[in-house]
């Protein structure tokens, strides 16, 4: 494609660029992270972990032990956990509300959403919804909550004023992770079953558009570039990164990652994108402007790392871990990003 620039690492797609078992001892000395923090979290070891959401207004990390039915409330100045809910089980993607100083856990073991209030760290309410709700995504402006119930094909609308659903839409395909464009007012979900981009208006809760994503298989991660007008794509069905112009609805760009891609989160301060990938490697990228995008490298993890979380203030990226070389833990690893002029 013209004015398309990929540049850094070539490796064959699918190919891991760490093998099981490596430690995340093993990055080089020009590695574009490097680990400043780890500790222990106060759940069973051993157990899946899944989405992290930054709560900017307090400097806190929510953190949710999926595997093990807890919610840690991490404090990000002292890296410590200051806070363990209960009563989340199965918990996958969880979204924060500033406003009202609540979050809103997928709840997967029950098929249920959390309304968990941060002021007393305890469940208030849960709503139950299709299956397996997944990804979640906040539109502020219009105060709703939107779940994609990942096996139930189907898309939670959840009015945050009066904690009810108001609408589910349900889709041919199983849904993916939703993001709020602030530009256009409206909800991405992606349809992961049919690759396809479906765009929900959220003042009538009714889908006005859908779009093919190109070459991308499986798109299931995503995160926004708000100023650019991009989204980032992570295709688990083909490991690659799909970069789709949300202006023109069209994929400008693919870069391979390493296997097992899952959570996609983007530093606009340092136009980095980062994706949390199972089979041991965070594949990161640079997006020098636009419409050119390079990758920096698949820096080694421990395997089964499929989350991770950006605080954009400190540019810290926060990833937690199930197993340390084969052997099961409860921690989370603190890295700061390295820059070279």
């Amino acid at each position: 494609m013209k004015n398309i620039w990929i540049a850094g690492t070539v490796a064959l797609l699918g190919v891991p660029c760490v093998a099981s078992g490596q430690g995340r001892s093993a990055p080089s000395h020009s590695a574009p992270l490097k680990e400043v923090a780890s500790f222990n979290l106060p759940g069973p070891v051993g157990k899946r972990f899944d989405y992290l959401t930054v709560d900017e207004k307090h400097g806190r990390l929510l953190s949710g032990h999926m595997g093990a039915g807890l919610l840690y409330v991490i404090d990000m100045k002292t890296n410590t956990v200051v806070h363990t809910i209960h009563d989340v089980p199965g918990v996958e993607g969880t979204v924060y509300v500033p406003e009202l100083d609540k979050a809103y856990t997928s709840d997967s073991y029950e098929q249920k959403i959390g309304v968990v209030d941060l002021a007393t760290d305890k469940v208030v309410k849960k709503l139950p919804t299709e299956a397996k709700p997944d990804g979640s995504a906040y539109a502020a402006p219009f105060h709703k909550v939107y779940v994609s119930d990942e096996r139930g094909k189907a898309e939670a609308v959840i009015d945050v004023k009066t904690d009810t659903i108001v609408k589910t839409l349900f889709f041919k395909s199983e849904t993916g992770m939703p993001q709020y464009d602030p530009i256009t007012r409206r909800v991405l979900v992606n349809l992961q079953d049919k690759n396809l981009l479906a765009v929900i208006d959220p003042a009538t809760d009714t889908v006005v558009a859908r779009y093919p994503v190109g070459k991308c298989v499986g798109n299931h991660g995503m995160a926004l570039d708000v100023a650019h007008h991009r989204a980032f794509l992570s295709c688990e069905g083909n490991d690659i990164l799909t970069v789709f112009d949300l202006d023109k609805h069209v994929p400008i760009a693919y870069l391979p990652m390493a296997r097992g891609p899952d959570v996609v989160k983007f530093d606009p301060g340092l136009g980095r994108i980062y994706v949390a990938c199972y089979s041991g490697a965070i594949s990161i990228f640079h997006e020098d402007d636009p419409n050119r995008f390079r990758k920096l490298e698949d820096f080694p993890v421990q395997p089964k790392v499929h989350s991770l979380a950006v605080d954009v203030k400190t540019h810290r990226v926060y990833t937690p871990e199930q197993q340390e070389n084969g052997e099961p833990v409860a921690r989370m690893i603190v890295y700061e990003a390295v820059t070279t002029p």
